[in-house]
């Protein structure tokens, strides 16, 4: 299948040869092949211009990103920061969010194989998307029209916020596609509604659909032209749906409103609100958040949970249905509003259009009607593929230096960590990489591709069964890590899973239980990703601390910034929480360098106040050692970003050593002892990576003992439940 990308870098867009997206059992999401996709101008051309932009450009327009990027730069150092920079701009992104369909997997859903829906899906063959996210097309319907439903949901939710009774005048400024339907949906309501443009085609639309046109581009007075139509009073309500830098039209919004009229954001415009303009009148705004409640909300979205009618009459979901309901009885007329068809094929040269044609509205793009993919064979499914060969040479695949055919490795995972920092790591060590796998498909085959995988895929279990590759680096969602370690096990190679191993102590048994029963030719037959150990600064201090047999007091301070708490990472079930997913990594330092099993785990968390909610990323784990040595781990996520992220220190022999964000290495009195400087941070993962692949070539397998993997998961799974007892105390 093809999916349509653009390169945030350059703006490009690109049809990308992508695998199928696989069905997950027991996901709420629908799997859906497209007949239709709608481009829509006003957003859609804010993205491509963004993606063209330079640098500059780009850093003017998102100046909190900027703070971000000098505050990383300050405690990880610039190399760092502009290896994260880089790697972001260079993640493509899946343009789209109108498309209608035949469902080929209806998931865990209320939809049947041939159901024509509509949703958000993006402009690709086949789509995976949330059943909250789509409504059954009714029959009189046409695809092509329903693939409006979203952009006018988008406008029907503005409508929502503003509240709008019958006999009211409302305004609505900007009148591209969102706007136009907009204003038929006011007209439906029966509003007297104002549409104000600087194009006078869109104008006379807006007059053919019912309201009072106003072309503002060449009026000398725009508010007293507006008031002309509104009376004294003013308006009731105005929807700005305009797209704009300036904060010209919401102070015009505040000026032609009545007394205590609403406003209502839309688009997009500057804030930079006059006080005097809403405090006179005490007027109130609102910014639209797209189709309705449960937009952005994972509950609603990624686990397919409704909310209750009773108490949320109208979800996004159940806004695309009352539009859909509009376009069947005529009150809302789409075909005006198709300006271009293309096929789907020729998506680069519509995208073009959006740039250079002022004028268009909506831009629809048809797809293929071969009946395998639309549904109509007796087994759809089983036409799609999901592994495909991965032909097209980058520089970067071109420059590969893979020497060792005979060992190979497969990747379960292909997202900003795996890209950025593992796919490269085993690259660099001449290894073959031989599949790259992903939920999607689209990050498996641009990564792929561009690393020089030889095959992209969703499908797990075909891909486990391939019998070249040895190697199965695992970097997906936390929740899956246990279960896929065991998969690789079965299969008969040996595993590098992202930390953590487990989220849950039966977990951790499953994998145990796996290594038991299966002959497994390595000595330690499962890598955890505890990269930090391999720093090279971190193996200096070993060095250092390994000329000393007395016990030894640790003290590990993370400044670990705040993750919000509605976050997966921060989900019991799906991430473990923050002491599971990242905090592992500072007890298997502490192990490494004691050197001795951990005897003895003590934790506490922040308990919850009206200021702060009960989240597992402000504790403190104490450890205790069996040789006597003693550690502390002061993991919070509420402090200051100037402040370094890991400061180690290590207090032995009337010394003590500080280890400084994996930057700097000080020793503090005893024998003289050089500062030790890294200019790039190195947390130590291509080490690791290397000592991994090393030891498999060997044939011992990875180079962490298996008992110690089993033992810090364990003192870690035990730190996170005691937190969890006490905050339910």
């Amino acid at each position: 299948m093809q999916v349509l990308t653009q390169n945030l870098k350059n703006g490009e867009t690109v049809l990308q040869d992508c695998p199928a997206p696989q069905h997950r059992a027991g996901s709420p999401n629908v799997l859906i092949s497209n007949t239709h996709s709608l481009i829509s101008i006003g957003t859609e051309r804010m993205l491509v211009d963004f993606g063209k932009a330079n640098l500059l450009s780009k850093a003017q327009q998102q100046p909190d990103k900027v703070k971000m990027v000098l505050e990383k730069a300050a405690t990880d150092g610039v190399l760092t920061t502009m290896d994260a920079v880089k790697s972001k701009l260079d993640q493509p992104i899946q343009l789209g969010y109108c498309a209608a369909g035949v469902v080929l997997h209806p998931g865990q859903s209320e939809f049947a194989v041939g159901d024509r829906v509509v949703s958000n899906g993006h402009h690709a063959d086949i789509v995976s998307v949330s059943r909250n996210l789509v409504a059954k097309v009714p029959d009189n319907v046409s695809l092509m029209h329903a693939a409006f439903t979203p952009a006018a949901a988008i406008g029907l939710q503005g409508i929502r916020l503003a509240n709008p009774t019958l006999g009211e005048t409302v305004v609505v400024m900007g009148l591209g596609l969102i706007g136009l339907l907009t204003v038929q949906l006011l007209v439906a309501q029966g509003c007297k509604v104002i549409g104000t443009d600087f194009d006078d085609a869109k104008v006379a639309l807006a007059e053919s659909f019912g309201a009072i046109g106003l072309n503002v581009g060449g009026l000398s007075d725009v508010i007293g032209e507006i008031r002309a139509h509104t009376g004294p009073t003013g308006a009731d309500a105005v929807l700005i749906t305009a797209s704009s830098k300036s904060s010209d039209p919401v102070h015009q919004a505040a000026t032609v409103c009545r007394q205590r009229g609403r406003i209502v954001l839309v688009g997009v415009t500057g804030l930079e609100l006059r006080r005097s303009d809403f405090y006179e009148k005490e007027l109130s705004f609102q910014v639209s958040c797209s189709y309705g409640p449960g937009r952005y909300d994972p509950f609603h979205e990624e686990e397919g949970h409704d909310y209750p009618l009773g108490f949320v009459r109208w979800t996004q979901k159940r806004n695309f249905e009352a539009v859909l309901q509009l376009i069947t009885t005529g009150k809302l007329d789409i075909e005006p509003l198709v300006s271009l068809v293309f096929p789907f094929e020729q998506a680069t040269e519509a995208y073009r259009q959006v740039s250079e044609n002022a004028q268009a509205l909506g831009i629809v793009l048809e797809y293929s009607a071969d009946e395998k993919l639309h549904g109509t064979s007796s087994q759809p499914m089983d036409t799609l593929e999901h592994t495909i060969v991965l032909g097209r040479a980058s520089t970067e695949v071109s420059t590969n230096t893979a020497t060792d055919s005979s060992h190979a490795a497969i990747f379960i995972g292909a997202g900003n960590y795996a890209s950025r920092v593992l796919i490269p790591a085993f690259k660099s060590t001449g290894i073959s990489l031989d599949t790259l796998v992903s939920s999607g498909g689209v990050s498996s085959a641009i990564h792929g591709e561009k690393q020089g995988f030889k095959y992209a895929s969703t499908d797990v279990a075909a891909t486990l069964s391939n019998k070249t590759a040895n190697m199965v680096v695992i970097g997906t969602q936390h929740d899956t890590h246990a279960a896929l370690v065991v998969q690789v096990l079965q299969a008969g190679k040996i595993p590098f899973v992202e930390k953590p191993l487990a989220l849950s102590v039966g977990e951790l048994e499953s994998v145990v239980t796996a290594v038991d029963a299966e002959q497994i030719p390595y000595a330690n037959p499962i890598m955890v990703g505890f990269n930090r150990r391999f720093s090279p600064l971190v193996q200096s201090l070993k060095q250092e601390l390994d000329k000393h047999s007395e016990p030894m007091t640790f003290n590990f301070t993370v400044n670990a910034g705040a993750i919000p708490a509605d976050s997966w990472i921060q989900s019991a079930s799906k991430g473990g929480g923050r002491i599971i997913g990242e905090a592992c990594h500072h007890i298997d330092l502490m192990r490494f360098l004691a050197n001795s099993p951990i005897t003895r785990v003590q934790a506490m968390g922040m308990g919850s106040n009206q200021y702060h909610d009960i989240v597992e990323d402000k504790a403190i784990v104490n450890l205790q050692f069996g040789n006597g040595s003693v550690g502390s781990i002061q993991y919070f996520a509420n402090g200051g970003k100037a402040f370094p992220k890991e400061r180690f220190e290590v207090f032995v022999a009337n010394s003590v050593f500080q280890l400084d964000n994996f930057r700097s290495l000080k020793r503090f009195g005893g024998p003289k002892f050089r500062t030790q400087r890294s200019f790039k941070q190195d947390k130590g993962q291509r080490a690791c990576v290397s000592a991994f692949v090393d030891g498999v070539k060997a044939g011992t397998g990875a180079p962490i003992a298996f008992a110690e993997i089993v033992e810090v998961s364990r003192a870690t799974l035990e730190a996170a439940e005691q937190i969890r007892q006490q905050q339910t105390l």
